[in-house]
């Protein structure tokens, strides 16, 4: 018993030896706070579809591209039509766009109608590229500020029909703040935020900072770094260069104030000059568009 007794009490004199550390000590707090940072991955999107060949070289720097259903902004043809098969072989994730009406284009009573047809065209379209049921069609709303009833009207339609059509509604919209005057400021992604069903959105910011400007990051920055917390894919960088915006990040651009993929993989592709905006995501596949 006696022995019992003594390597009991050593044992408590060892324990008591070692140092102790409570639950919320700082450096178990940091490493906690480690782990729950997501992981980013770095994508483009681009109007123009860059080439079959140019996707072997372009897959060793980007997990995901912007993958247009409809025409592009400013285009009259849709160069990506058609090439999902080929851009899933090369191992890309989607960022699957929409483009939008402008409030040019909307008028009152007919905006609502209008974004029922535009989201049977996209929801058409995204089931006749292959794109499984629940993949999130962005729907692209180019312009900034609060936005107009007509334009509200529209999304609204747009969202609820896309929603109800098996597929998931997302909107890609600015994400930087615009002044509504007397001292006050709007940003686009709250607005619809606030005024529509929209759970996902991919936003706008290229001002420096808190853009880095165009380059090509491992581990980008976080969406919620634009500025908007609940973003899931970030656009930090546009082709040509807003110079308003960018004088700080100036010289990431190439000279001529546009965005380049890095020149050994132009060199490698031999694609011509390919113009690209940059993007962040906490997914490889922002749109879920793989099965």
């Amino acid at each position: 018993m006696r022995g019992a007794a003594i390597l009991v009490l050593i044992s408590i004199l060892f324990f008591l030896s070692e140092p102790l550390y409570a639950p919320d000590t700082p450096t178990q707090s940091f490493n906690n706070g480690e782990a729950r940072q997501p992981r980013t991955y770095l994508g483009f999107d681009a109007n123009d579809y860059p080439g079959d060949t140019a996707l072997p070289a372009l897959r060793k720097t980007f997990s995901f591209v912007g993958y247009w259903l409809n025409l592009p902004p400013g285009t009259k043809t849709n160069s990506w039509r058609g090439k999902r098969e080929v851009v899933f072989k090369n191992g890309f994730g989607f960022l699957v766009l929409f483009n939008g009406r402008t409030e040019s284009q909307l008028k009152p009573l007919v905006a609502a109608e209008l974004g029922v047809s535009d989201a049977e065209l996209a929801v058409n379209s995204a089931q006749h590229e292959g794109f499984p049921a629940h993949t999130i069609v962005f729907l692209d709303q180019e312009e900034g500020g609060r936005m107009l009833p007509v334009q509200i009207d529209y999304l609204v339609a747009w969202i609820q029909h896309v929603n109800s059509s098996g597929f998931s509604a997302g909107v890609y919209c600015s994400g930087m703040k615009v002044k509504e005057g007397k001292g006050h400021f709007i940003v686009t992604a709250d607005d619809i935020h606030e005024r529509t069903a929209a759970k996902s959105f991919f936003v706008y910011n290229d001002a420096c900072p808190p853009s880095p400007g165009c380059l090509y990051l491992k581990n980008p920055p976080s969406p919620s770094a634009s500025g908007v917390a609940y973003a899931s894919v970030w656009q930090f960088a546009q082709s040509p260069r807003r110079h308003e915006f960018t004088k700080s990040c100036s010289s990431t651009y190439n000279p001529d104030g546009s965005c380049y993929p890095p020149a050994s993989e132009v060199a490698a592709a031999n694609p011509g000059s390919i113009l690209l905006d940059l993007d962040s995501a906490t997914s490889p596949d922002p749109s879920k568009g793989r099965p």
